[in-house]
């Protein structure tokens, strides 16, 4: 045990670096429009992994997904709440909510994954489209303004990306479970969420 806190330390020092930058701002294309449906889509696959906040949620979106008989469904609700958030707010829908929420989403998933009883499908559910509403209209800020080809090929690109990593993140948990069941990879994620989510909520507000 003793040998792992440096790593831990490292990881939580990771975060306090990359706190800034993934706060500020989710643009792949340097704060440019996308002017093209190629850059459309590669600013949708992009910006959720830059945003770190974004991808470390959906990655453990896909973990807790892991315990349920049909999880794999369960991440693509956030997705498609992330997308559909971010094309009504490129229409007109803005609530100025800023990085704030997004951050708290991570440490409500977190707390989750850490409570002694899992959550009920519905309640997981439930919060995944809340918190897909909420990191959508965060990632549409990169495409308001755009021309439609280029919003709906960052949309696509976002669709993609999230899917990709919510379910690359299941799968692994599900083969982690089955080949390793003593490693305890939901409570593991679920400590980052938090931890990543405190440290998120603090740079939000001092922002």
């Amino acid at each position: 045990m003793l040998r792992r806190i440096p790593g831990s330390l490292s990881c939580f020092a990771l975060l306090l670096i990359a706190g800034p930058s993934a706060a500020r701002a989710h643009h792949a294309m340097e704060y440019a429009l996308p002017a093209t449906a190629l850059e459309g889509l590669l600013s949708g696959l992009g910006h959720p992994v830059i945003g770190l906040d974004h991808f470390l949620f959906v990655a453990a979106a896909g973990v807790l997904a892991a315990n349920f008989g049909r999880g794999w469904f369960l991440p693509l609700l956030f997705v498609a709440a992330s997308v559909i958030t971010a094309g009504m707010r490129y229409l007109g829908t803005d609530l100025a909510l800023g990085e704030f929420p997004v951050a708290g989403t991570l440490v409500v998933l977190g707390a989750m994954m850490l409570a002694a009883q899992l959550p009920r499908e519905g309640v997981v559910a439930l919060l995944f489209i809340v918190a897909g509403t909420l990191h959508g209209h965060a990632l549409a800020e990169a495409i308001v303004g755009a021309e439609r080809t280029p919003l709906a090929a960052y949309l696509l690109g976002l669709a993609v990306i999230q899917s990709a990593v919510a379910l690359a993140a299941w799968r692994g948990a599900v083969w982690a479970a089955a080949r390793h069941p003593g490693v305890p990879l939901q409570k593991l994620a679920g400590a980052a969420a938090v931890i990543a989510g405190v440290v998120f909520s603090g740079f939000a507000l001092a922002a």
